[in-house]
């Protein structure tokens, strides 16, 4: 059981969203966050000042590009960068990488006189570094991931370490209002 989490005494608050990550979270989640009630939740619980969402992107997908100025609209700072394919030996196509990790981080630390408190949502332990360097700044770090997809070293190195799982009910897509759903190519989560 995770201990109850006092939100309102955050100060100034960022949230900086590894989509890629938080993808595959929700593939063991079995659930999936809807984006809008994630910033609501925030908006409602914190002093927010700013939400950074952070994926690849197929600029030759016409749905995912609707997605993201969807996320726009919603108040996100949406950060995208082209997905570079790799391929194999033979010239076949074996994956996309679409990640963002140092644009994430650099804007956690270009940001850092904009809040008091980050918020990660990734459970990727290249973020521990990052994370090190706020808190030596005297800044409190939260990171969300589900179990299963955060690394010891994040949990360790957050001030707080909270699970998916306990949010649940503020943050889990409602089933009606899902028309199409969204492939990790369309999301830029390949």
């Amino acid at each position: 059981m995770t201990k109850k989490v006092y939100w309102k005494t955050w100060k100034k608050t960022a949230v900086f969203i590894d989509v890629s990550n938080i993808y595959y979270s929700q593939r063991t989640l079995s659930w999936e966050i809807d984006y809008l009630k994630l910033i609501k939740f925030f908006k409602e619980k914190t002093n927010l000042t700013k939400a950074y969402f952070y994926s690849g992107v197929v600029s030759t997908k016409k749905s995912q590009q609707k997605f993201f100025t969807k996320m726009g609209t919603f108040g996100y700072i949406v950060k995208t960068k082209e997905v570079k394919w790799i391929k194999n030996k033979e010239g076949k196509i074996i994956k996309g990488k679409g990640n963002l990790d140092i644009e994430l981080a650099l804007d956690m630390v270009l940001s850092l006189k904009t809040y008091d408190t980050a918020i990660l949502l990734s459970g990727d332990s290249d973020f521990e570094p990052v994370i090190k360097y706020l808190r030596s700044k005297k800044r409190k770090v939260i990171v969300i991931s589900s179990r299963g997809h955060i690394s010891r070293e994040l949990a360790r190195g957050a001030d707080k370490y909270i699970p998916f799982e306990s949010l649940k009910q503020f943050l889990k897509r409602s089933k009606k209002i899902i028309n199409k759903k969204i492939t990790p190519d369309e999301r830029g989560d390949v």
